[in-house]
């Protein structure tokens, strides 16, 4: 079981990923679904497995760069490593309720 200040540094670096957009669906990447995993270390170094909602998707080098820098401004980050996957494929149903919901699909 990860110790409390892990869980609260995950919450932290969750909400700073919410504010990163997929900018072909207008919604934030978290409740898109298409972060895979998350870890961080005691040292403040993170490690993101994520995807895009095609593999053709021309914005992944951008997205990247959106989330190592959301994740650089939670106190507490030293680095932070990005690794865009395509296994499992994205589709809608990894998508939250709420997204479901607000963007009617």
């Amino acid at each position: 079981m990860p110790a409390p200040q892990d869980e609260e540094m995950t919450r932290k670096l969750l909400e700073a990923l919410k504010t990163c957009y997929d900018p072909e669906i207008p919604f934030n990447i978290v409740d898109l679904g298409l972060i895979y995993g998350l870890d961080v270390d005691k040292y403040g170094n993170v490690k993101i497995r994520m995807t895009v909602t095609s593999p053709g998707c021309p914005v992944g080098p951008w997205l990247i760069d959106e989330v190592k820098n959301a994740c650089l401004s939670v106190p507490g980050v030293k680095r932070v490593d990005v690794d865009l996957v395509f296994e499992p494929l994205w589709t809608p149903r990894r998508m939250s309720e709420e997204a479901h919901r607000i963007l009617g699909i």
